[in-house]
């Protein structure tokens, strides 16, 4: 047999058939698809049509919304599904990111895929790569962990929406896409607000307001999260939301929740990655620090504790008032509604 024999090309009518209906001039090539028969395919009222530079849709007609997708990773140089890992996507390749990012994490407050204007894709910093068609790239000096979503690599959903947000000037547009990410339990507040300050656009007024709404909500949220563990959970009901003095004495700070007879207080850490976050965290802190001189046991519980692992954080709450009948008494507080 002889190996060095030239391989003959399968009927170009069997790549139109496909599912993956885009490939790239390589891809084309590997299939036996000469430049001059690439370029009589493409040809005005041709069966094919190139979409982006070195990237070809193989029928007539607007490409799908997956297409769309497609055809822009393979133009930052990532062909999806070929070198995915055994737990998804590998590091260090481009990834949908912005407002189609979100749209293929279902926002409903994000349009459909053919509605969208443009498909921004997240690429390493050090890739050289230009803005191409309906395809805007952004630069990463770290790209996060790809997340796989309808077999796409996809960035996740905080940093999709720095990058979405960054090109968005109209306020009420910001506030309902934040607030759906939060909302939705798509992520933690926090997780955004930190996305949105590495990308320093905190000092937007209009991305400003809109985060001060995300805060509250996210708080809102944990806050249910906080009444169904006790509810759920056979928790003794607490005094919600005082604050706790010494007789006489000034305040000592507010909590979310505080049983007397057992001495235990509960403050969820709603901190959002602000400029003055070093110096609140100073005040927690202080707080907890003073309250346990008392005798008094403080937990900690954060949004995303609440959200994710609700069992585990009542269990910490009941071990601790199982555990306060060995230890020392604490001091008497006055408790007032804060």
């Amino acid at each position: 047999m002889n190996h060095n024999a030239p391989h003959t090309p399968r009927p170009l009518d069997h790549l139109s058939r496909t599912q993956r209906r885009i490939l790239t001039t390589r891809q084309l090539r590997e299939h036996g698809v000469t430049a001059s028969t690439l370029a009589e395919r493409c040809r005005p009222g041709g069966p094919w049509q190139q979409v982006l530079p070195q990237v070809f849709l193989l029928h007539a007609g607007p490409p799908t919304g997956d297409e769309r997708l497609r055809a822009a990773l393979l133009y930052a140089g990532c062909e999806p599904g070929a070198t995915d890992g055994p737990d998804g996507p590998v590091d260090g390749q481009a990834m949908v990111t912005g407002l189609a990012a979100l749209a293929l994490h279902r926002f409903s407050s994000v349009p459909p895929l053919l509605g969208i204007d443009r498909i921004d894709v997240l690429v390493p910093r050090q890739r050289r790569l230009r803005n191409a068609g309906d395809v805007a790239i952004h630069r990463a000096h770290t790209l996060p962990p790809a997340q796989q979503v309808t077999g796409l690599p996809c960035a996740p959903v905080p940093r999709a929406l720095a990058d979405a947000v960054a090109d968005l000037d109209d306020a009420e547009t910001v506030r309902r896409l934040l607030t759906e990410a939060v909302r939705g339990g798509h992520c933690e507040a926090a997780a955004v607000v930190r996305e949105l300050s590495r990308a320093r656009l905190l000092s937007r007024q209009h991305v400003a307001d809109a985060v001060d709404a995300l805060l509250a909500e996210g708080r809102a949220l944990a806050e249910g999260r906080l009444y169904e563990m006790v509810t759920c959970y056979g928790l003794p009901d607490p005094v919600w939301h005082v604050d706790l003095r010494l007789p006489g004495g000034p305040s000592l700070g507010g909590v979310d929740a505080y049983w007397p007879e057992h001495a235990v207080a509960l403050e969820i850490d709603a901190r959002g990655p602000r400029q003055d976050d070093d110096a609140l965290w100073s005040q927690y802190a202080q707080k907890r620090e003073q309250l346990e001189r008392l005798g008094i046991t403080v937990v900690h519980l954060t949004p995303k504790k609440l959200r994710d692992t609700l069992d585990q954080q009542a269990t910490v709450v009941r071990t601790a008032l199982m555990a306060s009948s060995d230890r020392t008494p604490a001091a008497y507080l006055v408790v007032t509604p804060s």
